[in-house]
């Protein structure tokens, strides 16, 4: 997948300026893929030369200008290309796994603070995942959001991101255990 593929995605439902499909990344496609600010304004600027995005500008009152931008049909027409092509497995790259891959070797104490640090980070996401999965379904139950709104895609990669996190928090919890039940077996040694 290329960043292009994300901004085509985020820009799905509404015209957003570059700012505004910055914070959408932020709280939402951040959960399955992560760009700079500088990194989507140059890929905007990409779309909008290959058509795949038009914009427009939006004069605004006592502040500068805006443009707003909004996927073309050339834009879902490549949409649809790569969603027809076979998807790669995903894989994990984390700096901190190798650190974990290293925890015979190395300070644990340092280690845990960072795992606690990692934890709390993913109950963060978890508990702002679960804000957006409850507004995105106002007063319906999931199966009935699922069952029958008119775009569903947003719900389900927040729904993955949320597992995602839930599963890290998870993951670190039993890592700071494990750590700290064996630290402790060697300091009564």
């Amino acid at each position: 997948m290329a960043l292009r593929h994300a901004v085509l995605a985020a820009l799905l439902d509404e015209e957003l300026s570059g700012y505004q499909l910055a914070k959408a990344f932020d709280l939402g496609v951040a959960n399955f893929w992560h760009a700079q600010p500088q990194q989507l304004y140059a890929e905007l600027t990409r779309l909008e030369k290959e058509s795949l995005i038009a914009g427009r500008e939006v004069r605004q009152e006592n502040r500068p200008a805006k443009r707003l931008f909004h996927v073309t049909d050339a834009g879902l027409a490549e949409l649809a290309r790569f969603t027809s092509a076979s998807a790669k497995p995903s894989f994990i790259r984390d700096d901190l796994l190798v650190k974990v891959q290293a925890a015979d070797h190395v300070d644990t104490e340092t280690l845990i603070e960072q795992l606690t640090e990692r934890a709390a980070f993913a109950h963060a996401k978890v508990e702002l995942f679960g804000e957006l999965l409850r507004t995105m379904r106002g007063d319906r139950t999931e199966e009935e959001f699922l069952r029958h709104s008119d775009r569903i895609g947003p719900y389900l990669t927040c729904a993955r991101g949320l597992a995602f996190e839930k599963g890290n928090g998870d993951w670190c919890e039993r890592a700071i255990t494990v750590l700290r039940e064996r630290s402790e077996t060697r300091a009564r040694r």
